[in-house]
Parts: structure tokens; sequence; C-alpha cells
């Protein structure tokens, strides 16, 4: 097959990510059936805008992107009859001790053991904000070839974007304020299965 890694990037100007407090859940937007039928519908979208998959690949931006680009895959092979290849691409903020790498996310690996070149590749992430990290992730993509076409499915565009860029299928829209937060919750990373609007600086 083939293998693309990018190799680590060095970090730009490092600053102390300070912790954010009193985050208080304020509602619950989508539970696991909801998310569920979302991510099967942008499956069929999948299919349907490429007229088949026999030139697909799906790359999940980790961490959250990539479970969800697994699980669209299984969802596409019960449609079509056909699995198509997934990968993932590590796009990072901060490192793992919380300090920050830089302004901008920097990809520190890209997972691909297949070749995108004159395929179309579906990034696949759980929120859309400001568009840095999915722009993060397509370079990362062309990185390792050149593709027909890039597209994004996300489970939920929060607006706020800082990037004339926009999500090809989006499983929920949701306007939400600077002050709220969208997590998505997955088992392999959360022991539960849904989306959750979140208020920052709010009290229990």
């Amino acid at each position: 097959g083939f293998w693309c890694v990018l190799p680590e990037c060095r970090q730009g100007t490092f600053l102390l990510l300070r912790a954010v407090r009193g985050v208080r859940e304020k509602a619950r937007l989508m539970d696991e059936a909801a998310v569920k039928r979302a991510l099967m519908r942008l499956s069929h979208e999948i299919a349907e805008r490429n007229r088949g998959v026999e030139n697909v690949c799906l790359v999940g931006i980790r961490r959250r992107g990539e479970p969800l680009a697994l699980q669209i895959r299984d969802n596409i092979e019960k449609i079509e009859g056909l699995r198509v290849p997934c990968g993932s691409v590590d796009v990072r903020y901060y490192r793992d001790d919380l300090e920050r790498l830089a302004e901008d996310p920097i990809v520190t690996r890209a997972q691909l053991e297949f070749t995108v070149a004159d395929r179309t590749v579906v990034l696949v992430d759980d929120v859309l904000y400001t568009g840095r990290t999915a722009r993060a992730a397509m370079e990362a993509v062309l990185k390792c070839g050149r593709p027909r076409a890039i597209q994004l499915a996300v489970l939920v565009d929060r607006g706020h974007r800082e990037l004339p860029l926009r999500a090809d299928y989006v499983g929920k829209n949701v306007p939400t304020s600077h002050a709220e937060l969208i997590e998505a919750r997955l088992p392999e990373y959360d022991g539960e299965t849904g989306v959750y609007l979140m208020e920052l600086g709010g009290s229990e």
C-alpha cells in the first residue's frame, strides 16, 4: 500500500494555555440516535454527490473526526457495497502539555495507507468553527499527493468562520456565540455519544 507520513513540525512561539474554568452544560443538541441518523445521511449524500464511491477516500481529522470517518466508511459500505479507504491526519493547536504551538494549527502526522492522487478526498471532523483546522488538514492531504477534489464533512457547523471555507456535508447547523462551545462526545473518548452546547464562564 501507499504510506504517507509527514515529519513532526517544529513548534513556533510557545504560549501557555490557561485552562478554561466554569464551563457548564447548557443543552443537549443531539443524542446517540440523532448522531447516527446524521452520519447515515452524510454517508448517503457523499455517495450521491460523487455518483458512487469508487474514487472516494475518507480522512478523519484527529481526534474525534477519526472515529466519525470510520463510521461513515461503514455506512457507505452498507449503502454501496464498497469499503472506501480511510485514514487520518493529526492537526493540533496544542501539545499534550497544553503549551500552544502556534496561532494556526500544525499538522504533526498524516496516516494515509493509500494514495490520494486523482481521488476525491472527504475530510471528516466533528465541529467546524473558524476553518483553520480544516485548512491545515487540506494542506496535509495536498502534501501526500494531488487529489481530484477535497470535500469536507462535519457533524456540526457552529459558524464564526475566519476563512472563506464551508462544509460540503453538515450533520447539524448550530448558531453559537463566542461564549459557547460545541462538545461532540464519542464512546472512544467519552464513553457516550451525543452533541452538547456548553457555556463558558457559567456556574453550576
